[in-house]
C-alpha cells in the first residue's frame, strides 16, 4: 500500500451498520454479512482507512446500566421513538475483553473482513480503551490490584464516582473510569497506571491488539499521561505510550496510532509516539464562526498539522448536518478536508444524517438523505482523491484588505496546492456571515506573463486572469457569505 501523507478515515458504527445490514436480510449479521459491494463503495470514495467502531466483548453489566439509567433513557427514545430493551447493548467501550464480540462473529468473521479490505487497500482500524475496562472485566476477579481503590469515605462524598464490587481478594471500593471534569462513567472502572504490572497488561493487551487490525484509535488517550493522571487521581504515574507503542511496533511495524485528545495535549501525545491526534480545536473554532482563529491555527508548523485528523463530526460530536446551516457546513467542509492532515468521516456524514447515535444503542434511526450535501460530498471526495491533495505540498496564504477600510477580508480562508507534477490548486472560502473582498497574495513568479486560467473543481466555474496580477496584486476576489472556490490553476 503506498504511504499517503494526508489520508481518508471512514468510521462506520459496526454494531448499528450491521443491525441495518440484518434488517435487510431478515436476520442476524455479522461481519461476514458486510458484502463486497459496500467495501467497493468505500475504496471508490477514496477512503484508506475504515474505522470499525465498537467491535469488541462487552459484558452484562455494562448492559444493565445502560438500560436502567433514566437521563441516557431519555436520550435513547429521542433518538429512537419505538425504542426496545434489545436496541440497548451497552457501551461499546465497557470492554470486556478484547476479542471481537460473538455476536458480531468472533475473531474469524473480522478476520476474513480483514483480508477482504486488504485486497482493496483498505487499512483496518480498531478501539482501544486504555484508561478503563467494564465492571465486569475479568481483572476485577484476577487482578483486582490493577484499578484505582477508594474508601467509604470516597464512596459517600462522591457515589458518582466510586461503587463498591466484588473482587477476587473480596469486596473493595473502586473508582469509575472518568476524565477529571466530568463524573464518573458509571459501566466502567478506573485503571491504575501508578501500577507498573498493570501498565505491562495493558501493554500486552495492545500487542493483541494490533495483532487484528492496522491502527488504532486510543479513547481519551490523554487521560493516562503521567501529569493528567496525577492531576486526576493524586497518584504518580510512570510514562506508558512512548514504551507501549514501541512495544507494537517492534511486533508489527508500520501499525498507526490515533489519539482522541484535548486540552491542548495534541503536541505531547504526538511526541509520545502517535501518528495523529484529534483537532478538536479547528473544528471548535469552525462552530463558533471564527474565521480569524481558523486562520491563526493553521499558522501551526507542518510537522505539527500533517498528524492531526481533521474532522466535522465523530460519535461524539453533534452531527455536522445538525450543527452548521447548509451554507456553512459545506464551507466548513472545504476548510477542514483541504488543510494538511488525516481527513476524518464519520458515516452517515456523507448523506446529511442529523441524529447522532448514542453508544450504548445498537440501532439507528431512519433518516432521508439529503441531496444537497450528499451531492456536495460526492464532488469534495472526488476532488481529494487527486494525488495533489494526498501527497502534494500545502501553504497557507493571508488575505489581504481589496480597497481602503475594507476589513471583509478578516473572514477569509485561503491556501495553495502544489503537486510534483507542476499542478497546483487554490482553495478559497469566505468563512463569514457577510459578503466579502479580499486580494490574496500568491507570491508565484511563474505566472508572470501569462493568462492563467482558474477552474473551480467544486462548481465549474472559470476564469481567465492575468499572471502579472496574480503574481504582484494577488487574486482579487468577490464571494459571498460561506462561499467557497477550489481553483485548478494552469497557464497558457
Amino acid at each position: 500500500m503506498m504511504a499517503v501523507t494526508c489520508p481518508a478515515l471512514y468510521q462506520i458504527n459496526t454494531r448499528v451498520w450491521l443491525t441495518r445490514i440484518g434488517r435487510r436480510l431478515g436476520r442476524t449479521a455479522t461481519l461476514d454479512d458486510v458484502d463486497d459491494a459496500a467495501l467497493d463503495r468505500i475504496t471508490d470514495l477514496g477512503f484508506d482507512w475504515v474505522w470499525l467502531l465498537g467491535v469488541w466483548q462487552t459484558g452484562e453489566f455494562g448492559r444493565r446500566v445502560s438500560r436502567e439509567n433514566p437521563q441516557w433513557q431519555q436520550e435513547y427514545r429521542a433518538v429512537l421513538p419505538d425504542l426496545s430493551p434489545e436496541d440497548i447493548c451497552g457501551s461499546g467501550f465497557a470492554i470486556t475483553r478484547y476479542r471481537v464480540h460473538a455476536a458480531l462473529g468472533g475473531p474469524s468473521a473480522l478476520a476474513r473482513l480483514r483480508e477482504r479490505m486488504r485486497r482493496r487497500g483498505l487499512a483496518l482500524m480498531l478501539d482501544f480503551v486504555p484508561n478503563h475496562t467494564a465492571v465486569d472485566h475479568h481483572w476485577v476477579e484476577e487482578d483486582p490490584d490493577f484499578y484505582v481503590h477508594g474508601t467509604d469515605a470516597d464512596l459517600a462524598r462522591a457515589p458518582e464516582n466510586w461503587v463498591q464490587v466484588d473482587t477476587g481478594a473480596g469486596p473493595s471500593i473502586i473508582a469509575h473510569g472518568r476524565d477529571p471534569y466530568f463524573p464518573g462513567w458509571p459501566d466502567t472502572l478506573q485503571l491504575d497506571f501508578a501500577n507498573a504490572d498493570l501498565r505491562e497488561a495493558q501493554c500486552r493487551e495492545l500487542v493483541s491488539v494490533a495483532g487484528q487490525c492496522d491502527g488504532v484509535r486510543c479513547d481519551m488517550a490523554m487521560l493516562v499521561l503521567p501529569e493528567v493522571f496525577r492531576k486526576t487521581w493524586g497518584r504518580a504515574a510512570s510514562s506508558f505510550w512512548p514504551e507501549a507503542i514501541a512495544r507494537v511496533r517492534r511486533n508489527h511495524p508500520g501499525f498507526t496510532f490515533m489519539a482522541e485528545v484535548y486540552w491542548d495535549l495534541e503536541w505531547s501525545l504526538q511526541q509520545e509516539g502517535f501518528d495523529y491526534t484529534y483537532d478538536k480545536r479547528l473544528y471548535d473554532r469552525l462552530r463558533e464562526r471564527n474565521a480569524p482563529g481558523v486562520r491563526d491555527h493553521l499558522v501551526a508548523d507542518l510537522d505539527f498539522q500533517n498528524k492531526l485528523a481533521r474532522f466535522l463530526e465523530n460519535h461524539d460530536e453533534p452531527r455536522a448536518a445538525a450543527a452548521f446551516p447548509l451554507a456553512t457546513h459545506r464551507a466548513a467542509a472545504v476548510v477542514t478536508y483541504l488543510s494538511p492532515g488525516l481527513r476524518f468521516f464519520h458515516q452517515g456524514q456523507l448523506e446529511g444524517r442529523k441524529i447522532r447515535i448514542p453508544m450504548h444503542l445498537g440501532r439507528g434511526p431512519d433518516e432521508a438523505r439529503d441531496p444537497a450535501l450528499a451531492a456536495f460530498y460526492d464532488r469534495l471526495l472526488a476532488v481529494l482523491k487527486r494525488p495533489l491533495f494526498r501527497n502534494g505540498a500545502w501553504r497557507r496564504i493571508d488575505p489581504r484588505p481589496a480597497g481602503e477600510n475594507d476589513r471583509t477580508y478578516e473572514g477569509f480562508i485561503a491556501c495553495v496546492w502544489e503537486g510534483g507534477d507542476g499542478a497546483r490548486v487554490l482553495c478559497v472560502v469566505n468563512y463569514s456571515h457577510a459578503a466579502g473582498q479580499c486580494r490574496l497574495p500568491l507570491a508565484l513568479a511563474d505566472l508572470r506573463r501569462k493568462a492563467v486560467r482558474l477552474v473551480d473543481l467544486m462548481s465549474d466555474v472559470r476564469y481567465v486572469r492575468s499572471g502579472d496580477e496574480l503574481a504582484a496584486a494577488g487574486l482579487f476576489v468577490d464571494m459571498p457569505p460561506w462561499g467557497y472556490h477550489v481553483f485548478e490553476m494552469a497557464t497558457d
